[in-house]
């Protein structure tokens, strides 16, 4: 379960109209209904009114309904200011050690980037530099540079705590990088709501929106099916995917062009790449979906595939309907799956 700050320290953020703390979570008044962004311009509620969650999803499952005034529910396009400062920072120069002081220096609270990072892109700020770090590093020991040059230059003291460092996020010590699969996850924020990529080195394995219930998992059957794991960068198959992302969702793209790196069971992949012939703008039954694998009698096992699919919208799983032509059994929520055929059919672009 996702750790909130303090109680007192949220209170204090909405009476300031902080908004540095968007994404850390949202406020609901009880006296209302309605839950909030941090920065919300309405009048502040008094602290015995307030309720605090994680995420606007959580709020809404206890009942609240989002603010018409701040729109909590809204893709926020960009990080705050000191957030983007801070991935500037860290792609200029991802050897660079940022210590606690040198974030106060720059009048950022150590806990509060520590909890942002947490909770939008899934570790401490601290992690997320270390993963940057150590990513380069593997490709500086496949390339064949020496162990101990490689760890002095990404700010280790010792041969031995690079090693540990190195073996506590990518799973394996430096001597087996060579067998060692990296794959590179990026953060994508989209009108539908952000989305965690992966690609390894052949193209995408990876497209899950961040609030799935089920993303977990699908890590961890991404990084055993490529016996690998997840380190943030970027490279040019994620760029790819940002820009042909933001061409479909503002009604410009049809087909994409991404390399895909399918992985599953036999079944599975045979069941995603029938998805892929599905056009833009039409939709199939799970049991069309069958009969054109030449299993008529496989619609189940059709529709646990579907679910299983790891690439959503790319490999369109959407398009996917009951026999009656109902939505149904959409992992990233039918909501979701609602407005995107309806982009496709026309009715309007999302962007």
């Amino acid at each position: 379960m996702m750790t909130l700050p303090t109680r007192e320290s949220m209170y204090e953020a909405v009476q300031n109209r902080d908004e540095s703390f968007v994404g850390v979570f949202v406020v609901a008044v009880r006296t209302t209904g309605v839950f909030c962004r941090p920065g919300c311009p309405a009048r502040t509620p008094l602290p015995e009114n307030v309720e605090f969650f994680a995420r606007p999803s959580d709020a809404l499952h206890a009942g609240y309904r989002p603010c018409l005034r701040c729109r909590p529910l809204d893709l926020v396009e960009q990080p705050p200011a000191w957030v983007e400062g801070l991935l500037r920072r860290i792609d200029a120069d991802p050897r660079a050690r940022i210590t606690n002081d040198d974030l106060r220096l720059q009048g950022i609270a150590p806990d509060r980037a520590r909890r942002y990072f947490l909770t939008r892109y899934g570790m401490t700020f601290q992690a997320y530099c270390r993963a940057r770090r150590l990513g380069l590093a593997l490709k500086q020991v496949r390339e064949g540079q020496d162990v101990f040059t490689t760890g002095l230059e990404h700010g280790y003291d010792s041969d031995s705590g690079f090693r540990d460092a190195f073996a506590a996020v990518l799973g394996a010590p430096p001597s087996k990088s060579e067998t060692l699969n990296v794959l590179t996850c990026r953060w994508l924020e989209t009108p539908v709501g952000p989305m965690l990529a992966a690609t390894d080195e052949h193209g995408l394995c990876l497209l899950e929106f961040v609030d799935r219930r089920m993303l977990p998992t699908q890590i961890q059957t991404v990084q055993r099916r490529f016996d690998a794991r997840l380190v943030p960068g970027d490279n040019g198959v994620l760029r790819q995917t940002h820009d042909e992302l933001e061409e479909y969702f503002a009604g410009n793209r049809k087909v994409f062009s991404i390399p895909l790196a399918l992985r599953g069971t036999p079944f599975q992949e045979s069941v995603w790449r029938e998805l892929l012939r599905i056009p833009y703008g039409q939709t199939r039954s799970y049991q069309q979906v069958a009969r054109a694998l030449a299993s008529p009698n496989a619609t189940r096992a059709v529709g646990k595939a579907n679910g299983d699919n790891r690439i959503a919208i790319i490999v369109p799983c959407h398009r996917v309907l009951a026999a009656d032509g109902t939505l149904h059994g959409y992992g990233g929520g039918l909501w979701r799956k609602q407005r995107l055929l309806e982009l496709e059919s026309g009715q309007s672009a999302l962007m």
